[in-house]
């Protein structure tokens, strides 16, 4: 499963990367904003895909926004330090599929890749 790893700092996809490696998923692109995220989905064509919310050029939202526009199944987490239930709920209009806080455990985030693709495969 090939997974867009979408944040504006290194050292944090460099972590995600590691922790995705220890659950399993060794087959990760990466982008550093929303903007490099479109070219990479375009090229790459992702299964899933983890975004930041704060990023310079294009923001997380955004990009959910503009992949949903044309692509209503590839599953997307939010990674983000936004909390409030009120980002939450913007995220989940927007259209993603699920949403883990930073910082994470490896396990936090298996089971939020196994709860998203439970439920996309449900859908299917």
């Amino acid at each position: 499963m090939k997974i867009l790893l979408v944040d504006d700092s290194r050292t944090i996809r460099n972590i995600q990367k590691n922790v995705l490696a220890e659950i399993g998923y060794s087959d990760v692109v990466e982008a550093g904003d929303g903007m490099e995220a479109l070219s990479r989905i375009a090229a790459e064509k992702p299964d899933l895909m983890l975004v930041d919310w704060n990023m310079p050029n294009m923001d997380g939202i955004t990009l959910v926004r503009k992949v949903r526009e044309s692509d209503k199944t590839t599953p997307i987490i939010m990674c983000t330090t936004e909390a409030e239930k009120s980002r939450v709920v913007e995220a989940i209009k927007a259209g993603v599929n699920n949403y883990v806080v930073k910082p994470f455990t490896g396990e936090t985030l298996s089971e939020k890749i196994n709860q998203t693709l439970s439920k996309v495969t449900a859908k299917a």
